[in-house]
């Protein structure tokens, strides 16, 4: 049995993706300083340094996300990835990282992308994030955690979905009073799309 180029276009999209969520959240609990600096190390990913924790109840949590994260988006049935900063005495929420995801439609010429494009596309993203941290509110060390939302095709039978994964019911957990929000660069491969923003509280 072969596998069909288009397929094999799709999976290889899926991990490109899948691999640039991974090493955002990592590289955002870092510059947003939600676990101690001695707890991440450095890797080489899209020819730059990026941190990644070495805690591994901190690797296993986000694997085991990213492991259905990939079956999701393989299966188109990924919309949006958010990763929400919280305060660990209230619970409120003051940073959004928004990751959306379009898929290519069907009959659509796939647009076709080099690696180097692509790479090129994922470095200023990467880039940016670090960036951010000249404009985003401090955050005191120790007093923030984060959750990830994963938001589904809404046609997707719940009942699919792992008993591990709980269900919001409807709390996007966003940001209450005034908050301001900044878009960064987007990147694209020849079956995805994906943007990648930030929304944060206001004094």
């Amino acid at each position: 049995m072969t596998v069909s180029p288009s397929k094999l276009a799709l999976k290889g999209s899926s991990k490109t993706v899948v691999d640039f969520f991974e090493f955002a959240v990592h590289s955002i609990l870092f510059q947003r300083g939600i676990y101690p600096p001695e707890d991440f190390v450095t890797v080489r990913k899209y020819d730059l340094p990026i941190l990644m924790s070495s805690d591994n109840d901190v690797k296993d949590y986000i694997g085991n996300i990213m492991e259905q994260l990939r079956k999701w988006i393989y299966g188109g049935r990924l919309s949006k990835l958010v990763v929400v900063i919280l305060n660990k005495a209230t619970t409120e929420p003051v940073e959004r990282w928004v990751f959306s995801i379009d898929i290519q439609k069907e009959g659509e010429e796939p647009a076709e992308k080099s690696k180097q494009q692509i790479q090129r596309e994922i470095q200023a993203i990467f880039r940016q994030i670090t960036a951010s941290v000249s404009y985003l509110p401090f955050l005191q060390d120790d007093e923030y955690t984060f959750n990830v939302l994963v938001y589904t095709d809404p046609s997707y039978d719940s009942r699919r979905i792992p008993t591990e994964w709980a269900d919001t019911h409807g709390d996007g957990k966003l940001i209450n009073g005034e908050a301001d929000s900044v878009d960064f660069s987007k990147f694209s491969t020849s079956n995805h799309s994906v943007g990648t923003s930030v929304s944060y509280k206001l004094g």
